[in-house]
């Protein structure tokens, strides 16, 4: 039995993790409420060498706002990423908000780091920053 859990806890360590991998995650805080805005589809792209965007990662905040994990993490290496934030896509169909789009270019140098993009919006702006 002993030979096995070891046998077995030996070959889960041996697994390769790519020694570039970062995570990118976001959370949006909506002031005018107080609380997170769930419910906005969140794309995360990253720029190619001709200047175009090829998307990596998909996810919808949920209940607190958040998207814990946006993309595979083996797959977001060094490079220029951005953010879009569809503001429209919320389940409540009686808002128009002033920006429908809200988009965040960002650069990823630490291929090994978190990356913690939070949006902080109102009625009539937004403010972001790297959280942690």
């Amino acid at each position: 039995m002993f030979a096995a859990s070891l046998a077995l806890g030996l070959a889960v360590a041996s697994v390769a993790t790519p020694a570039t991998a970062a995570e990118v995650s976001t959370h949006i805080l909506d002031l005018s409420r107080g609380t997170g805005r769930g419910g906005v589809p969140v794309t995360l792209a990253r720029q190619a060498s001709d200047g175009g965007w090829t998307i990596v990662g998909r996810g919808t905040t949920d209940a607190e706002g958040r998207v814990r994990q946006l993309g595979e993490p083996r797959a977001i290496g060094a490079g220029i990423y951005r953010l879009q934030f569809d503001m429209t896509g919320r389940s409540d169909t009686a808002a128009a908000p002033f920006f429908p789009e809200i988009i965040l270019t960002f650069r990823v140098t630490d291929a090994a780091a978190h990356y913690h993009v939070p949006v902080v919006v109102s009625p009539y702006g937004y403010s972001t920053y790297r959280g942690s």
